[in-house]
């Protein structure tokens, strides 16, 4: 684990910082700027959470673990070296968005389906939870860019994509189980 004792370093004054195996890279690099984003990403879940109550907390708060694990995998390069590795790596695996997957399908069921796109609000939590979407949403981007440079763990991009969707269906839920969705109606101020 972790022990953190002292928070500030100085080592980043000039603008690097270090990765999880070492190497030290611009703050604005493309790795960097993939896991800050799912550290924002976390952030607006835990600001969620100040709206949510019992399974949905529960699940937020799995969520918020899942995305540490999402940023210990993407700030750790060099995947072609995780097997020599005295210590392996973390990595979020097909089975931590297999997860996301049922529990969608659970909360879809109840659900009517969509006859117009939605705007984000309606109830506190559900806007949150769109917020939360949007954020992944970039999150997932920054990610799929980082793959055009760099090899990453394919299961950090899936599951980015599936916790978009989930935060979707969520807030489709905290709206009533979709009853009080906003609608979206094209052209309605011309």
């Amino acid at each position: 684990m972790v022990v953190l004792n002292k928070i500030y370093t100085r080592t980043g004054d000039a603008g690097e910082t270090a990765l999880g195996n070492g190497d030290r890279v611009a703050k604005h690099s493309s790795r960097v700027n993939a896991y800050g984003t799912t550290d924002e990403v976390n952030a607006t879940v835990g600001m969620a959470r100040l709206h949510a109550s019992g399974d949905v907390d529960t699940a937020l708060a799995r969520i918020q673990n899942d995305l540490f694990d999402l940023g210990a995998d993407l700030c750790r390069p060099d995947m072609e070296k995780d097997a020599d590795a005295e210590y392996p790596p973390l990595r979020v695996t097909d089975a931590q968005v297999e997860r996301l997957e049922a529990e969608i399908d659970v909360m879809n069921k109840v659900l009517e389906p969509l006859r117009s796109f939605i705007l984000p609000g309606g109830s506190e939590l559900a806007a949150y939870l769109h917020l939360c979407r949007t954020v992944s949403r970039r999150s997932e981007r920054l990610v799929v860019e980082l793959a055009t440079e760099e090899s990453i763990n394919p299961a950090a991009v899936k599951y980015l994509n599936r916790l978009s969707d989930w935060f979707f269906v969520a807030a489709r839920m905290a709206n009533d189980n979709g009853q009080s969705d906003v609608l979206w109606v094209p052209g309605a101020n011309r």
